[in-house]
This record gives C-alpha cells, structure tokens and sequence, in this order.
C-alpha cells in the first residue's frame, strides 16, 4: 500500500488593514508604521508567513505612494527581520488607475506584490501595457500574486496567460470570496466556481469578507489551498465575537490547520515557491 505524501504546507497571510475599514470600524486597526510594525510581529508570532501591507496618506486614506511604503516596510523589518515575505498591494481603492498601479511596482521592487487582475488589465485595450508590465516584473525579483473574484475572471485569467500577456512566471493566485458589501459576505460554497476551473500547478490561497470568514478559511485549508485573513476583509472569531486584534485571527487559523493536519509555511517556504528563474515555471 502507497504511503499518503506529506500535507503541503499552509501558507498563512494576514491582511491587517486594507483600504477602507478605519479605528472607527476597530481600534486596534493598525495604519501608521509603528503600529504594522508591532501587528506583524504579533502576528508572525501566531503562525502568519506573509504580511499583506496597505498604508494610508496623512488623512488615513487608501495610498500608492512608493516613500509610505518604503517606510512602513522598514519598520515591519525592523519588527520581523525574515520572518515575513512582505507583500505590498496595488489596489486601485478608488483612487488609482492601472498606469499609477504599474509605477508603484516599478519604482518599490518589492519583495511580493498583489495584483488585481481586473483592474491592472480591465479590457482588451489595457492588455498591450499590460502585457509589457508582466514582462518586466518576469525578470524581477519579486512575488507576484494575481487576485481573482470569479470563476469567470479566473477563465480570463488563463486565456491571457493562453496569449501571453502574462508571461510564463512563478506566481500564485488569491481567489476573493464575497465582496466588501455587506450582502455579499462569504460562503464556503463561493471555492466550488474557482476549483472547478484552476488549472493544476499554479498555487492558489483564498480570502473571504464577512463573518464565515473561520469557515470559508477551513474550507479552502482542506482543500489544498492556502489562506489570507484579517482586519482587511473580516473583525469576527469563528464564535461571533470581535477579535482582539489581527493576531487573534491568525491564531484561529493556524489552529485549523493543525486541525487539518497542514504545517504552518515559514516565510523561507513561501521564497522557496520563487525560487525558479523567473521566466521559467
């Protein structure tokens, strides 16, 4: 009888802020340098390998500007030394447009990157600079994650993959369950239209808005997938009750996961996902 393989590894990201919610929503959100600094060593402490990282301008709103992120950067660092791949976003927040998304990427070179695939690339007239970004970003030495939020988008994410507009590359894929509105939060159910179309041999993580978030989380841990939770897209423990803080969230993640019988990634596991020359997959 053949010995089942080894569980992958669960690479466990966290989302601590994102681009809308403020203290309003929840006190401990952390927005300034100091306080992504001491939420991602919290969290790095309760199991998380990546941190998804938005910063804000002076009036707490949602900012693409490459000296906030290099300073907030160096200060998770300084908080994490390697134990984090730091992941910066492109998210248009209603403020930015693909060519300003693009100029960030270019200008940072950051260690990981997340692209949302409908706004970097929204119609056919955009596939051109598109195509040209990716190109670039192929020979760079940075962590692209493509976001998708449908099983239809993740279709035309491979016909431009297909077409090659995005070139042959190391990358993962972030499939977005439920939306910011709150009639549209999560269900683990909302996985079934991404797996039944992902193709094999891309890695591929979920993240989920709203209270079933914890489920949405187990759903996709068991699945083989890998899985991004946080202040970003939910503030409720799997019981109903606020969070403390990110870190709380986290834990009941890597609880899950041992659950499942998944070990924790470390940060060096998730490098290693990279490690191939870029322009060869």
């Amino acid at each position: 009888m053949t010995e089942p393989a080894d569980p992958a590894p669960l690479v466990l990201t966290v989302a601590p802020n994102g681009a809308r919610a403020g203290r309003h929503d929840h006190p401990a959100l952390p927005l300034d340098p100091a306080a992504l600094a001491a939420t991602a060593r919290a969290c790095l402490d309760a199991g998380a390998a990546v941190l998804h990282l938005h910063v804000r301008d002076a009036n707490d709103r949602h900012s693409l500007d490459a000296g906030r992120y290099r300073e907030a950067l160096a200060a998770v660092r300084a908080a994490v030394g390697d134990g984090m791949v730091l992941q910066v976003t492109t998210e248009a927040g209603g403020r930015y447009h693909p060519a300003g998304q693009m100029a960030l990427v270019r200008e940072l070179v950051p260690e990981a990157v997340s692209l949302a695939l409908g706004e970097l690339v929204p119609d056919a007239a955009a596939e051109a600079d598109a195509r040209a970004f990716f190109a670039w970003l192929a020979e760079q030495p940075v962590q692209p994650q493509l976001i998708v939020y449908s099983g239809a988008e993740l279709e035309r994410y491979q016909a431009l993959r297909a077409g090659g507009v995005i070139p042959a590359m190391p990358h993962w894929l972030l499939f977005v369950l439920g939306r910011y509105a709150a009639a549209r939060t999560a269900d683990p159910l909302e996985l079934l239209p991404f797996l039944v179309r992902h193709e094999a041999g891309v890695p591929w993580a979920a993240c989920a808005f709203g209270p079933r978030e914890h489920a949405c989380t187990v759903a996709a841990a068991a699945l083989g997938g890998h899985v991004r939770v946080g202040f970003e897209n939910n503030f409720l423990l799997k019981d109903g009750s606020i969070a403390s803080d990110n870190a709380a969230l986290v834990a009941q993640a890597a609880e899950a996961a041992q659950a499942l019988g998944r070990p924790l990634a470390t940060a060096n596991d998730v490098r290693g996902m990279f490690a191939a020359p870029k322009n060869h997959e």
